[in-house]
């Protein structure tokens, strides 16, 4: 095996533990802890089932996005904590994005909810950045 294959399966080795540890958590998230929050504010504007396929799509380019704007740069860093700033920043501004433009564009869109959410993505994408950190270390360093 070439060094090249062995780093792109490096990767997708990485992608693919990080992407369940985001989801999973992710999947807490909503049906444990927000689930009646959300019920409770955005009823008028939940789906009465999920989309998956539009759910699986967010989630595999959103972690993309965290690799690209992240992780790359946190290699380069060779630092956690810079990583861990990044990835918070990451999920402030794509949710305070998102959030900002609900709050702007839907009719009684709860203003709780905008902080709650951007809050969320904000802790998500920091927990996930240091489980990325030692899945990326073992995978590299075994694989």
């Amino acid at each position: 095996m070439t060094h090249i294959s062995m780093i792109n399966l490096s990767h997708i080795l990485s992608y693919i533990l990080i992407s369940l540890v985001f989801f999973g958590i992710d999947i807490v998230w909503l049906w444990l802890i927000a689930k009646g929050l959300y019920k409770k504010y955005l009823s008028d504007f939940l789906a009465p089932e999920v989309n998956w396929k539009a759910a699986l799509i967010f989630y595999s380019l959103f972690i993309i996005g965290l690799m690209i704007f992240a992780i790359y740069p946190w290699v380069a860093k060779n630092s956690w904590i810079h990583a861990w700033v990044l990835w918070a920043l990451f999920g402030f501004f794509t949710y305070a994005t998102y959030d900002l433009t609900n709050l702007a564009t839907l009719k009684n869109r709860p203003i709780n909810i905008v902080f709650i959410d951007i809050l969320w993505w904000m802790v998500l994408c920091g927990t996930v950045c240091i489980a990325w950190y030692f899945i990326v270390w073992f995978v590299w360093k075994y694989v």
